[in-house]
């Protein structure tokens, strides 16, 4: 047998800082544990496990309606479709290290005929003097919160509400790529309500900081989620049952909902003791969700090999991979949920000494 990997040094501690811990079956079985097998399931997009659970996210969301997806990538790109039908104009403009753009093989373009246009640089995010410097007209500004690839960083609330009033000025339709919606909410001090007014339709996952097993939500007027629906039995998206999704989603948004500010306080945490060892950096240097990426000043096989040896001794696991970067810089994306809550504030002093300790070593040599 070759040597242990990384994910596997990973997924043998006892206690580990990512998410919501093992996607397994059990994410499921919970899920289902407590119902009634006889209730009905929904059929085709019908029935009121799936229907009752669109009202309450429309509410959750202040929007009018809202319609549940099996996928956020088929969701969104039908969210920008209606909106270039109804201008007749087939362009949009995001960020050039949107979702759509570097994960989705071309689809907007090869499956709706939509042309792209890239806001701002890739190390930054959309501002007001990005879309007012728009040289050509587009249907939709799709504005993407928190910034994934980017760690996870924001705009202040101000420069939202600005390009907001200015898109709606312009006729400009303005899109929410909500994936983490809920996670930026304690950052900003305000309800999801309040950010979703800004905006003309909103998309939210299911499986990120929810925890579920899959699925989105697409909300807007009724108008919207109407055209939506149509676009959606297009797409093949109407399984005759999308219960399993749907009530996964719904259990565990009533679970962690409120646990937000929760993770929102621990990634600022992890954060910061993270950015007190030597030669690790955070992006942003202060976390504004429950994300952010960890930079390591090191080679990537030298790193792995680190992380190895802490997990061996203290029996927590920080990552199961890291990315190179550049030839002596790698990184990897933290995401705390519940498992942050297992480990105690000794061994999580104890694991960062350890770290550094290894850290200061790797210089030395």
């Amino acid at each position: 047998m070759g040597e242990k990997t990384l994910f596997e040094a990973y997924k043998q501690t006892a206690n580990q800082l990512q998410g919501h811990g093992k996607r397994n079956l059990d994410v499921l079985k919970e899920a289902l544990e407590e119902l009634n097998g006889e209730q009905d399931s929904d059929i085709y997009g019908s029935g009121r496990i799936i229907e009752d659970f669109q009202k309450k996210m429309a509410n959750f969301l202040g929007k009018e309606s809202a319609v549940f997806f099996p996928s956020g990538t088929m969701a969104q790109q039908i969210a920008l479709r209606i909106w270039c039908d109804q201008k007749d104009l087939h362009r949009v403009a995001y960020h050039p290290l949107c979702h759509l753009e570097i994960h989705e093989e071309d689809g907007l373009r090869k499956l709706h005929g939509i042309e792209p246009i890239l806001l701002s640089d890739k190390e930054r995010v959309i501002g007001l003097e990005d879309v007012m410097g728009l040289e050509t007209d587009i249907a939709c500004l799709l504005l993407e919160l928190p910034q994934r690839e980017i760690g996870g960083q924001l705009p202040d609330y101000e420069t939202l509400e600005a390009i907001s009033e200015y898109c709606r000025d312009k006729g400009i339709k303005l899109h929410l790529d909500g994936a983490r919606l809920y996670e930026i909410l304690p950052h900003y001090g305000k309800t999801a309500e309040e950010v979703c007014a800004l905006f003309d339709s909103v998309y939210i996952s299911f499986y990120k900081g929810i925890g579920g097993i899959a699925g989105a939500v697409l909300a807007g007027s009724g108008e919207f989620t109407k055209e939506s629906k149509v676009w959606k039995r297009r797409h093949g998206g109407d399984l005759i049952s999308l219960y399993p999704y749907i009530l996964s989603a719904d259990h565990y948004f009533d679970q962690r909902i409120n646990k937000m500010e929760q993770y929102y306080e621990g990634a600022k945490e992890l954060a910061g003791l993270f950015n007190a060892c030597k030669g690790v950096s955070t992006l942003p240097e202060q976390p504004v969700s429950n994300m952010f990426h960890v930079f390591f000043q090191y080679p990537q096989k030298e790193i792995e090999t680190i992380l190895m040896d802490v997990y061996d001794e203290t029996g927590i696991g920080l990552t199961g991979y890291v990315k190179e970067v550049t030839e002596n810089v790698c990184a990897y994306e933290v995401s705390v949920g519940d498992e942050y809550e297992n480990v105690s504030k000794q061994e999580l002093s104890k694991l960062f000494v350890v770290l550094d300790e290894k850290l200061k070593r790797l210089i030395e040599k």
